[in-house]
């Protein structure tokens, strides 16, 4: 019997956190081999300390980090705590110590264990805090008392909180689906408006044509009916009819060139800004009429910019960037630049398309300014639009797997034009281009917008 309860002395001062006393929880090793719990140790390990030492042999640690809880120590710990109890349940029954023959009457709070009036004189139990069994033993059930209800009260209150989170969940799908329909009737609505705004437009697009056509039709009558006259009456009206022919033929460009619509959608900017990506533009890809900015964001048209014999391919820049999967979206700044060339380049498709720069495929969309009007070109395709003003910004959608190119005005937050269904197969690049700059002026810069940058009407001015 001696034995078992020096076994059991022994296994329990192992079993027990010297800090808190209690038997150990999710107890940790460190270097020294001391054990604690993990709670006990974190708290004496204050954060930003200084010194990481041992608590019990003040042996400096390491690296001060909590170590990872010593599995085998915690289920020593748990055996230990049942064998302990299964002890302390046998004992009961004889109600006296195997060591001294006598009664428990005392209880050590340190060691939690049952003592009679000789083991609390021993030196071993000379400083521990004693109490009579039946006063621990009421101490205890009060404060398991007050846990329990804690406890109780916690879980009324999370089973309120569960409630009302159902009830919230139920009111806010209700209120967000409510929002949802809203918004789709009113861009319904804006839809609708836009698609008879295009019929209106489109109408008078197509009487002015009509207009001039019959303008000419009159204008070649008139000049056939001149060529028949006397040469004298000739004479009398040939320089007025030379004035209205030459005031027709030079409104021909504007009455025949389409002017660039402007179809505002809600919303469309800060949904592709969800695809927002940085780039920053690659030195190495172009040549000498263009220098890259030291942070790779901006690219500026030096001035002897020579003369292109094909203006679609104006010295480009690719970015550092190639996508090959997914969705992206970037805004270029060319609030500096009269005429620019943005879009995207390939080194090769599915199927043949024209092909230029070094026999890649490129699809591009290009401003230039002809007698103070902005035109918007595309290539391939047959955009030749004439714009109001110049673009401040202009932001540019790739969706590789569906083969999307699109162009926006940011400013507007309205479609320029649309590339669809085109075939890739290898990563894409971004392309640009600050030119070529106007005769006489001085290049500005083309400008990478940043991911968190935002337009808003009170950041244009006109070119």
């Amino acid at each position: 019997m001696d034995a078992i309860v020096e076994f059991l002395k022994e296994l329990h001062s192992n079993i027990i956190c010297s800090i808190c006393r209690g038997y150990f929880c999710e107890p940790v090793t460190i270097g020294c081999g001391h054990s604690f719990c993990r709670a006990c140790l974190s708290s004496s390990w204050r954060l930003g300390a200084q010194d990481f030492s041992c608590p019990e042999c003040r042996q400096n640690s390491q690296d001060g980090e909590i170590p990872l809880v010593n599995m085998r120590l915690a289920e020593l710990t748990e055996f230990g705590k049942e064998l302990c109890s299964k002890i302390l349940q046998s004992t009961e029954g004889q109600s006296q110590c195997v060591t001294h023959k006598k009664p428990f009457k005392l209880f050590c709070e340190e060691d939690q264990t049952a003592l009679c009036v000789t083991c609390c004189e021993t030196p071993e139990h000379e400083a521990h805090n004693i109490s009579p069994i039946q006063e621990a033993a009421q101490k205890y059930k009060r404060e398991l008392e007050h846990i329990r209800s804690c406890l109780g009260k916690h879980l009324e209150e999370d089973e309120k909180l569960l409630a009302e989170e159902e009830r919230f969940a139920i009111n806010w799908t209700w209120i967000f689906t409510g929002e949802f329909h809203r918004l789709h009737l009113l861009l319904m609505e804006e839809e609708n408006r836009c698609l008879e705004r295009i019929k209106q437009e489109q109408k008078a697009s197509q009487d002015r044509i009509s207009q001039h056509m019959q303008s000419l039709q009159n204008l070649m009558q008139e000049l056939q009916e001149a060529g028949q006259q006397a040469n004298l009456d000739l004479l009398q009206d040939a320089r007025q009819l030379l004035g209205r022919s030459e005031a027709v033929l030079a409104q021909r460009a504007k009455a025949v060139t389409p002017e660039l619509r402007e179809y505002p959608i809600p919303g469309l900017i800060e949904m592709l800004n969800r695809f927002r990506v940085d780039l920053t533009l690659d030195p190495t890809s172009t040549d000498s009429c263009v220098s890259v900015s030291w942070d790779f964001k901006s690219a500026e048209a030096k001035e002897d910019w020579p003369v292109e014999t094909e203006d679609f391919f104006c010295h480009p820049v690719l970015a550092r960037q190639a996508f090959s999967s997914g969705k992206q979206y970037w805004e270029v700044d060319v609030t500096q630049v009269p005429q620019w060339l943005l879009g995207i380049y390939t080194p090769y498709l599915r199927r043949k398309r024209t092909r230029n720069m070094n026999c890649g495929f490129v699809f591009l969309l290009r401003c230039v300014k002809k007698e103070g009007d902005y035109y918007l070109q595309t290539y391939p395709g047959s955009l030749n639009h004439r714009m109001k003003g110049p673009l401040p910004r202009v932001g540019v959608y790739l969706e590789y797997s569906s083969g999307i190119l699109a162009f926006y005005n940011v400013l507007r937050s309205c479609l320029i034009y649309k590339f669809h269904s085109i075939p890739f197969t290898v990563p894409v690049k971004p392309v640009f281009s600050p030119g070529p700059p106007l005769p006489g002026t001085k290049p500005g810069p083309m400008t990478l917008c940043s991911a968190d940058s935002h337009l808003c009407a009170c950041c244009y001015s006109s070119q």
